[in-house]
Order: structure tokens, then sequence, then C-alpha cells
């Protein structure tokens, strides 16, 4: 019997980060059925969005009651001086609570980190559950650093502070000998790939891992002097990460 049911079956009264599908993909292919059982005894949801959690639930058992559920959303436009009251259930009734992103792991370049924190400093048991995670898929597939890497978000919007940062993490990359791993909104995309290309040295490499997991799936490594003559891959408007290595 699993460490977090007790003799009833009811699971540990816990904050559980229940990792999402990055994309379309199926949900037997990169989430155990484990995941499954958590969630059939979870019914009160802290979300990036209350409308792809009840389908992410709906794709986990169709038998959920979802309308008997309770949804609290927590993403960018949140103000986090407004969530103190977001584990009440959990903290004052013992209930069980889930964190749910829209995409990959909960909590890792995610607005559900607040609440993770939050839980931390009550002492509250966090219980991470098995699931995709776009970075570490992509630092794997690279033929990067995978002992030394780091992860930077979102690059700065304006192309000249974006450029310097590149900069910055390319001089990192070869005196740290330490991956650098970076991400852009979708339809961005093209936009970081051209100043990357413009930024970096002619050996610096580069890898564009997009669509993990999904069908349109794509990692490749090259030199920039390489890319330089393949040109863009098909990328736009697809989640993609960044790394940039010596």
């Amino acid at each position: 019997m699993s460490e977090e049911k007790n003799t009833a079956g009811k699971i540990k009264a816990a904050l559980y980060l229940i990792p999402v599908t990055l994309g379309d993909t199926p949900l037997d292919k990169v989430l155990p059925s484990y995941n499954t059982e958590i969630i059939r005894g979870i019914k009160d949801y802290i979300v990036e969005s209350t409308k792809a959690a009840r389908r992410f639930l709906a794709q986990n058992d169709k038998n959920l009651p979802i309308e008997d559920f309770n949804f609290t959303e927590l993403n960018e436009h949140t103000d986090l001086k407004t969530i103190s009251h977001y584990l009440d259930p959990l903290i004052k009734h013992k209930r069980p609570m889930g964190v749910i992103s829209d995409a990959g792991c909960p909590a890792v370049a995610d607005p559900g980190a607040a609440v993770v924190e939050m839980a931390q400093k009550k002492n509250i048991d966090v219980i991470p559950l098995v699931g995709p995670s776009s970075m570490i898929m992509a630092v794997m597939a690279s033929g990067f650093n995978g002992q030394s890497f780091a992860f930077n978000g979102y690059l700065p919007v304006k192309p000249a502070e974006r450029a310097q940062k590149i900069r910055q993490l390319e001089v990192r990359a070869a005196k740290e000998k330490q991956t650098q791993l970076f991400i852009e909104a979708p339809y961005r995309n093209i936009k970081m790939f051209e100043t990357i290309l413009q930024s970096c040295r002619p050996d610096t490499r580069l890898c564009i891992a997009c669509g993990i997991t999904t069908p349109s799936e794509y990692i490749h490594t090259k030199t920039i002097a390489e890319w330089k003559k393949e040109g863009a891959p098909d990328i736009n408007k697809i989640p993609a990460i960044f790394l940039i290595y010596r």
C-alpha cells in the first residue's frame, strides 16, 4: 500500500504537485497510472487555468465528479498578496489539495511556485508526482553538460537587452562549462532564433528543443555557423526550449 494512503484508502492530507502533458500527448505515454489514483482522492485544486485543469482531470478519469470540485486560480494575473487563504482546505479541514499547471510540472517556471513556498513555510507536506519536464528532457537530448546547467526563464523582450543577455549566457557557458537554458513566448521563437544567431560566436552550440513528447517533436543541436547555413526550423508558435553551450 502506498505511503500516501491510510487504512481507509484515502490519500494523505498534503499538497500534491500534479504534472500534466506537454501539448496533446496521450496521458499514458508520459504519466504513470498512479497519478490518476492520487487525483481520485482530491477535490480541491489550485490551478493556472480552471478550463485547462477541468479538461486534464476529465482525461484522467471521465467518471470524476468534476462539477463538485473546487478550483482556485493562481496565474500571472494573480495578486500574490491575496493567496494567503489558498491552502485553507488543507490547513483547516485536513483535505488533500492538488496544484495543476497548464503544461508540464507545476511550480517549475510556473506561478504555482508561490503556493508551494507558502506550504513549505507552514510545514505542510509537499508531494511532487512524476511527469514530463521539458527542461530536463531538453538537457537529456541536447548533448550538452548535464551535470551543470541553469534555467534562465524568459529573456528581456527589448532587442538590445535580449542580445546582451544572450552574450552574457554564452560567456557563462564557456567559462563555467555550464549549459544555459531559456525560453520565449512561442510566437516570438523565430525572433529569438535570429537574435541568438546574431549574438553568438560561430562555434557556440545551440540546441532547439520544441514540441517535446508531441508528434511535432523537434530536438537538434548545431553550431551557430551550421544554423546560419541551414536557416530557421519550423518552430513558430510551438513551445520551445533554447540551450547554448560552448
